[in-house]
């Protein structure tokens, strides 16, 4: 394992940010108390709530070891999704694991352990790795509605540029991986952490840890920052009436902002980013054309399920 510490030595930060919480907090809390892997410390900033939910963290950090639970005060207020984690992510110390973490999810007790397992052939390499999980999708009372979609077996940089597969709420980042997002914040609007983080990990050449275990029950309610609906039909057709504006206007602003950060992306991702800017560009028929040859040079750049890449390739001509 290339001298790595055991996977149970790994110390963690968990990141927590909440905003409106107070609902389901505790019950995502006493799951965090419950894991298996003990070395974790948790890293939590409120985003301007305006219930209990500040007082619950504390109520809960009075119940932990000194250091073990720690508010981030910088930056007070309301940052945003993106832009909260990127503030906890910068408090991360170096030689620890980061996993994100929402406030109204319940982790499985080997949550963490799994994941540290996975990251543990790269914890004290250069080379950055990011690890994701399926989720058990729940209604807000916990009653189970079924899986998330299975996750590809070797997830690509090109397949990172349509779609989002690293939901954050499973991500734990390697300590390079840490410092390769660190260095590429904040994400363009439009694009969350996590996708960001999938985006900047594979485009960097490092390893995508897809488990189809699922690590944890994803509620599914009205206050949900993002959805994950659990049938490939549904997913196909939120697509197809989302439209391709949404849909490209984000490509576009992720394949801007990744060019901005090309010493930070292997050769070969930083050509592609060029290729594909380069046919986003190009007007007309000939636009057309070069965003056609694309598809079939580049055949990782493909979506989950047939139906979503049938919708993604007619908006990618359409540019």
């Amino acid at each position: 394992m290339n001298g790595s510490p055991p996977p149970n030595a790994m110390p963690v930060c968990i990141l927590l940010s909440i905003h409106n919480g107070a609902r389901f907090l505790e019950a995502q809390l006493h799951s965090l108390v419950q894991q298996t892997h003990a070395d974790w410390r948790l890293l939590w900033r409120d985003d301007g709530s305006t219930d209990d939910s500040t007082r619950i963290m504390q109520r809960f950090a009075d119940t932990q070891p000194a250091g073990r639970c720690i508010q981030i005060v910088r930056n007070a207020g309301r940052l945003g999704v993106a832009g909260s984690f990127g503030l906890l992510l910068d408090q991360v110390p170096d030689g620890h694991l980061a996993a994100f973490c929402d406030q109204d999810d319940v982790w499985f007790p080997d949550k963490l352990a799994r994941a540290a397992l996975a990251l543990s052939p790269f914890h004290a390499a250069d080379r950055p790795a990011l690890y994701c999980s399926r989720q058990v999708l729940t209604d807000a009372a916990l009653t189970r509605i079924g899986v998330s979609p299975p996750l590809p077996a070797t997830p690509t940089f090109p397949m990172a540029l349509t779609q989002n597969i690293a939901t954050g709420c499973t991500v734990m980042l390697s300590p390079a991986a840490i410092h390769l997002v660190r260095a590429a914040l904040p994400p363009p609007p439009g694009t969350l952490h996590d996708w960001w983080s999938y985006l900047l990990v594979s485009g960097a050449g490092g390893p995508i840890v897809a488990d189809n275990q699922p690590s944890l029950y994803y509620r599914q309610h009205r206050g949900n920052a993002v959805g994950a609906p659990a049938h490939r039909a549904t997913r196909a057709l939120a697509a197809l009436r989302r439209g391709p504006s949404l849909f490209m206007s984000t490509f576009r602003a992720n394949v801007a902002a990744l060019l901005r950060h090309t010493d930070l992306l292997t050769e070969p991702a930083a050509a592609r980013l060029l290729r594909l800017r380069q046919a986003l560009d190009t007007p007309g028929l000939a636009g057309w054309l070069a965003r056609a040859r694309l598809l079939r040079q580049i055949p990782e750049m493909h979506r989950n399920t047939r139906a979503e890449q049938m919708i993604f390739r007619l908006w990618f001509l359409l540019g």
